[in-house]
């Protein structure tokens, strides 16, 4: 097998509160984590009682130019994204324009329906914590693969348990919900979060590529076995722009991709944790959500699974800690984004590409730098 040459390179630090000593002893810990792992690049933002206390970028953004990777480079995060969908729900909730216990046929604009439980309503909660019992057997960038108007197989999308009883993990669900916003506000999805999220917490972001500054886009690169090598993905930063042009609010929504398409920086990604963190409270003041909106997010629908509303808590990253928040995984890219409201800390750990063995729990390389990070930074 041939070894995978990493070059570290270490990136612009953005902020620090820890002592230099601290940090040397950090980076050389992290850096052992990332050859073991042949990361290409990684990014890690903590915050702490309200502050950034330490951002990093290691690696490379792009090996192709030999670019060191950045602070603020961003990434397609992938399933974080779903959180800024359900935070905007909430928001719409709280302005009274939908409820949780909403049929979420009369949100969407078509007939949402388990045909194996015709008679069983589908919330908008249960769309929200994937507890649907729709699925991604027919696809889920296309809307109308669910909908019995326009599609034959529409029943495909639908698994053959009662909807409320099970957790099924399904990026159709929030694809949908993201068509809902529209549909709410009048607004096209992308720009409803930037009004209404982004720019009130002043994060660069965006789900629109064609918005943000390219240069700052993370080569994303795929691990491929056989091969035993890394490729570049671009179709991750695919902005579809012609497709856009021909609009249709509340059905072209999977263009922007509500369930895994925000492009966001590990330092900016932080401040949005942050914000739930503080129960719908941004750092800067900003109020996004209610306090009660934020934690109803944060509770677990089921309890084996720890999923809420586009938040899931876990006991199983670092012991006897319960933190809350989701990770993304696609196009080579891994992600993510946990906090303890509580205590007050959060971690981000973003990597653009990562040979890992195979995994049924969470990502080896991720938790490693997770674990890493609490205990020289928050437990200390």
């Amino acid at each position: 097998m041939k070894k995978y040459l990493f070059i570290l390179i270490l990136g612009v630090l953005s902020c620090s509160q820890i002592s230099w000593a601290q940090q040397n002893t950090f980076d050389h810990k992290i850096t052992d984590i990332i050859k073991k792992y042949q990361a290409i690049g990684l990014s890690v933002a903590v915050v702490k009682n309200n502050k950034l206390l330490f951002s990093q970028s290691y690696g490379l953004k792009n090996k192709e130019e030999n670019q060191a990777l950045r602070n603020d480079d961003i990434f397609r995060i992938a399933s974080i994204s779903k959180s800024f969908s359900a935070t905007a729900i909430m928001q719409l909730i709280e302005q009274k324009k939908c409820h949780l216990d909403d049929d979420f046929s009369d949100l969407i604009g078509f007939k949402i329906r388990n045909p194996n439980f015709p008679d069983k309503k589908i919330t908008l909660k249960m769309v929200l914590s994937h507890t649907s019992s729709i699925n991604d057997k027919n696809g889920y960038f296309d809307l109308e693969v669910i909908n019995p108007t326009q599609s034959k197989n529409y029943a495909n999308s639908y698994s053959t348990y009662e909807p409320g009883t099970k957790y099924a993990y399904c990026n159709l669900n929030f694809n949908m919900i993201g068509a809902v916003i529209e549909r709410l506000s009048g607004q096209r999805f992308d720009l409803y979060i930037k009004e209404h999220i982004l720019n009130p917490l002043q994060l660069y972001a965006g789900y629109c590529v064609d918005s943000l500054d390219k240069k700052k886009f993370v080569t994303l690169y795929e691990y491929d076995i056989k091969k035993e090598a890394f490729s570049p993905q671009p179709n991750a930063y695919n902005p579809r722009s012609l497709e856009i042009k021909n609009y249709t609010l509340g059905h072209s929504t999977p263009i922007f991709s509500p369930t895994g398409g925000m492009k966001i920086s590990a330092v900016d990604l932080a401040m949005y944790m942050g914000m739930h963190m503080n129960y719908g409270k941004g750092f800067n003041g900003q109020r996004i959500i209610k306090k009660g909106s934020s934690k109803i997010m944060q509770i677990p629908i089921t309890s084996d699974e720890g999923y809420g509303l586009a938040l899931k808590a876990t006991d199983k990253l670092i012991p006897n800690k319960t933190l809350i928040g989701h990770t993304g995984s696609a196009y080579g890219l891994y992600s993510a984004m946990f906090f303890d409201p509580k205590e007050k800390f959060g971690i981000v750990v973003i990597t653009n590409g990562v040979h890992v063995p195979e995994y049924t729990d969470f990502n080896p390389f991720l938790k490693d730098c997770i674990q890493l990070i609490y205990k020289e930074m928050i437990q200390n």
